[in-house]
C-alpha cells in the first residue's frame, strides 16, 4: 500500500482488521527501531500489519509479525528479515502501565497503524479485547442500519 491510499497524510499502513476483530480500549503512540533498508521500505509504503501484535518482554515492548518488505534497491546481503521482531520505544511508565493492562484477562496489544511524525516512524498501538462472533455481527448490523438511515434521509432531502 502506498501512503496516498490513506485518508490521513503520513499514514503508511493501517490494520483495519484490528478494529473489526477487537474492541480498542485505548491507544498509545510508540516509536519503532528500524534499520536503514527497513525505513526505506516503510517510506515506500511496503508495510503489512495484518496479524501482527506487540508484547511486553523484560520491560521492553516488541512488535511481532509485522511484515516490512525487503528494500528493492539494496543488494541481497544488505537487506533485512521482513518478519523480524522490532523494538518499540516507550517511556518506562508507559511500558509499566501497558504491562498492567495486558495482564488483565483477554487484553492484548495490537498495532493499528504505522505513520510518520516529522521524519520519525511511529506505531499506534491499541490496548484491545477480542470480540466474540456475535459482537462482530452486532457491529455489522448497526453499521448497515446506520447506512440505510443515511440513504433514506438523503433520498428525502433530495426529493424536497
Amino acid at each position: 500500500m502506498t501512503a496516498t491510499k490513506h485518508k490521513h497524510p503520513g499514514v503508511v499502513a493501517e490494520n483495519r482488521k484490528a478494529r473489526h476483530d477487537y474492541d480498542i480500549e485505548e491507544t498509545i503512540e510508540a516509536g519503532i527501531v528500524l534499520s536503514g533498508s527497513e525505513i526505506k521500505s516503510v517510506r515506500a509504503g511496503r508495510v503489512n500489519l495484518r496479524g501482527s501484535f506487540a508484547r511486553v518482554i523484560d520491560d521492553e515492548v516488541f512488535l511481532y509479525d509485522a511484515h516490512i518488505a525487503p528494500y528493492e534497491q539494496s543488494g541481497k546481503y544488505f537487506n533485512h528479515d521482513p518478519m523480524r521482531p522490532r523494538k518499540l520505544l516507550l517511556h518506562r511508565r508507559e511500558i509499566n502501565r501497558l504491562n498492567g493492562l495486558v495482564r488483565m484477562k483477554g487484553m492484548t496489544l495490537v498495532p493499528l497503524k504505522v505513520y510518520f511524525k516529522g521524519r520519525r516512524a511511529k506505531v499506534e498501538l491499541g490496548v484491545a479485547r477480542g470480540k466474540k462472533i456475535y459482537d462482530k455481527r452486532e457491529d455489522i448490523a448497526r453499521r448497515d442500519a446506520a447506512r440505510d438511515i443515511d440513504r433514506a434521509l438523503k433520498r428525502a432531502r433530495h426529493d424536497l
